[in-house]
């Protein structure tokens, strides 16, 4: 059969899709990603069929439905800003439809699958009258916030499909381990998380533990201050790490490892393969990025986030919430080193809290708990017979 899956959102999203497609392709079905700019780069990385469907990205919808403020993410569910996302990720869908609907007369999918915000996902399974998949890629994904606005936004177009609200999927997958999983949404069928990232040839040290040595990564994301700001004192950070007798890792750009490398002692600064070095870390340090954290969760590595972005960009509610559920389950803390201790370093901060994460076994305990509770989830493998199933019934 075809399977056409509908992807909206950051890398984060095709990324999380990835497995799920791979694993539809593998069991013999025709697979197409369909993908927005300015991802389709990415998207083709994955090494599935991919089609551009809107050559805007999220941040133009976003400034049609909140003029002047344009992709934000509020911190409480229920605020009119989170209704705005909906609307702005409903536009998107809209804008899509028209393309998808192109593509489906020369390949006609007999199963859509989409991202949690992929509206043109449930647009398309409605026009097609064909089976419908939601798939929530990650924690934190605020339906309940976010859903209303888009409702609102479609109500024309789903009235004149005949559809009262928005269209309840066929089969609803969430990769969220359920000790983290909000008691407000709705019943899904739960899928194990499968890393997937950019690879490049391994080395060595990336798949071993260094012998008699802890280890901790630091990865900051782009938007981190982190690198973007000397005072954040990364050297100040490794050197107090190595007191602690901490091999460290350190994600960064080409441009970041040329300016902070000869500064960071026998640090290890470059590309990190996230799903190989997880399995050898002790903590890691990050901006509470979704890949990032659900990664790590699936190894087990208790996580001090620091969701702190630069005072040009707005708060991001995405990165918070994975950190308070996190950090409220006990696999780890999060910290924000200005305003907690203002007239300290930021990097003697930080170290301080990452000596508390190593010394105390109970982080590491109730991460190892998700861990396994996410090792036994379905494998992508697994689920695609109840993609199969929805055609057959």
């Amino acid at each position: 059969m075809k399977i056409l899956f509908i992807t909206t959102g950051s890398q984060a999203t095709f990324y999380a899709a990835a497995p799920l497609a791979t694993a539809a392709r593998n069991a013999g079905h025709q697979v197409m990603l369909a993908a927005h700019e300015p991802w389709v780069d990415t998207a083709e990385a994955i090494g599935i069929p991919t089609f551009c469907y809107t050559v805007d990205p999220i941040r133009h919808f976003m400034r049609i439905t909140n003029p002047g403020k344009g992709l934000r993410f509020p911190r409480e569910l229920g605020d009119e800003e989170m209704f705005g996302q909906g609307r702005g990720f409903a536009r998107m869908g809209l804008a899509g439809v028209e393309s998808l609907l192109e593509l489906s007369k020369d390949w006609t999918p007999d199963v859509i699958v989409g991202s949690s915000q992929s509206y043109a996902a449930m647009l398309l399974a409605a026009h097609l009258k064909v089976p419908y998949v939601r798939q929530v890629e990650y924690l934190g994904i605020p339906l309940t916030g976010i859903d209303p606005g888009a409702e609102a936004e479609l109500r024309p177009e789903l009235e004149r499909l005949g559809v009262d609200g928005l269209l309840k999927p066929d089969l609803l997958l969430d990769s969220t381990p359920p000790s983290l999983r909000p008691s407000h949404d709705p019943t899904a069928q739960p899928i194990r998380w499968i890393p997937s990232n950019p690879q490049r040839r391994l080395e060595r040290w990336m798949y071993t533990k260094p012998e008699g040595r802890r280890r901790v990564l630091v990865t900051s994301g782009f938007r981190s201050l982190m690198f973007r700001d000397p005072g954040w004192s990364m050297p100040l950070l490794v050197s107090e790490l190595n007191k602690l007798g901490a091999e460290v890792l350190i994600a960064a750009s080409p441009g970041a490892a040329e300016r902070f490398g000869g500064q960071l002692g026998d640090a290890r600064v470059g590309w990190i393969p996230m799903d190989v070095a997880a399995a050898t870390c002790d903590l890691a340090v990050h901006h509470g990025g979704a890949t990032t954290a659900t990664t790590l969760m699936a190894n087990g590595v208790p996580q001090l986030i620091i969701p702190e972005n630069p005072p040009e960009f707005p708060p991001n509610y995405h990165r918070e919430s994975i950190a308070k559920a996190i950090t409220g389950f006990g696999a780890g803390k999060t910290l924000w080193p200005v305003q907690e201790q203002p007239d300290q370093a930021p990097g003697a901060t930080i170290a301080a809290a990452c000596k508390e994460l190593l010394e105390n076994p109970s982080y590491t305990e109730r991460t190892q708990f998700l861990a396994k509770e996410i090792s036994t989830l379905p494998t992508p493998a697994e689920i695609v017979p109840k993609l199969e199933a929805l055609v057959s019934r």
